[in-house]
């Protein structure tokens, strides 16, 4: 019973379409239907403005890291935490309160994998700033930290309490779930068509 509720709360805390409630609350715009037409942050940063933007990007992270930090603290097993990051993920880009549509998963994966192996997405998360520092461009940023995250997770040590080869699986399942969902994005990058982002005040 401790693992269908922990299960639920996983997916039903991933599900919470923050940039979309945001964006609707504050701004009266659903953000579905503007810019990239994607419920995610960087949507909702071109489109609500850097303050709500950053909210979303914020709330998204902790549906993936809030979950686990109570699992934690039931005692599950070293596996089954990160089966539960994995669902919170999976949530956030089949979200029931989107008719089982929603973002890519990058934010979202950003929290449960600041729970489960902080240093890798330490370093991940690095490689995103530097790409989108030097080409603005968010999709090949989130690609390449997709790339970087299963590396440095299969390199360093895993966290205590955590499965290391149950959280490689799923650095490298989410590493191509994440480029996947980036799939479009990658033929306007080659195409020369990508936006950029410009970074508001």
């Amino acid at each position: 019973m401790k693992y269908i509720l922990l299960s639920l709360l996983a997916y039903f805390s991933g599900s919470i379409p923050s940039g979309v409630w945001i964006g609707k609350t504050f701004k009266g715009i659903d953000i579905r239907t503007v810019g990239s037409k994607n419920s995610g942050a960087t949507n909702a940063y071109r489109n609500l403005g850097a303050v709500y933007g950053i909210m979303t990007l914020v709330i998204d992270a902790l549906k993936g890291y809030l979950p686990l930090l109570v699992a934690s603290k039931m005692g599950v097993s070293e596996k089954y935490i990160v089966v539960i990051g994995l669902i919170a993920i999976l949530g956030h880009s089949f979200s029931c309160f989107l008719n089982f549509k929603g973002g890519k998963g990058v934010a979202t994966s950003l929290g449960v994998f600041l729970f489960l192996a902080p240093k890798a997405i330490g370093i991940a998360t690095l490689g995103f700033l530097i790409v989108v520092f030097f080409t603005r461009y968010v999709s090949l940023s989130s690609i390449t930290a997709a790339i970087i995250l299963p590396i440095m997770t299969m390199i360093l040590p895993a966290k205590d309490g955590v499965d290391k080869l149950t959280l490689s699986i799923l650095s490298v399942f989410i590493g191509v779930f994440v480029i996947y969902k980036h799939k479009t994005n990658i033929t306007r990058l080659l195409n020369g068509t990508e936006s950029k982002i410009v970074f508001k005040k």
